[in-house]
């Protein structure tokens, strides 16, 4: 069974960082793009930044490009999300996202608020 499960959000100022953590389990998570979005009430699920299984290339939303950086431990089965000068528009939860055999597969979400 895919499972996935985020960790490491929290309340942070403006400015500060935080590190999520995305543990996969149920796939050969080396050959899977692992995917981080976010969402806010009332506004649309955004693709924040995109990690590749074999080539491990990125991708990042214009909006935290040079501020966000998405990483990948193969060895742990691990996906990161590093997020550095953060605003309080980056405020949302956050979720990592795989797709196996055609299926979506969802962590829980983790909270990230920023704030003074």
């Amino acid at each position: 069974q895919v499972r996935l499960a985020e960790s490491g959000g929290g309340l942070v100022q403006p400015g500060g960082s935080l590190r999520l953590s995305c543990a996969a389990s149920g796939i050969n998570f080396r050959l899977y793009t692992i995917d981080w979005y976010r969402q806010t009430p009332g506004k649309e699920r955004e693709l924040v930044a995109s990690i590749g299984g074999s080539s491990g290339s990125t991708n990042y939303a214009d909006s935290v490009k040079g501020r966000f950086t998405v990483s990948r431990d193969n060895v742990y089965n691990r996906a990161y999300l590093q997020m550095n000068s953060l605003k309080p528009e980056d405020t949302a939860v956050y979720r990592c996202h795989t797709q196996h055999r055609g299926l979506d597969y969802w962590g829980q979400g983790t909270q990230v608020t920023v704030s003074s």
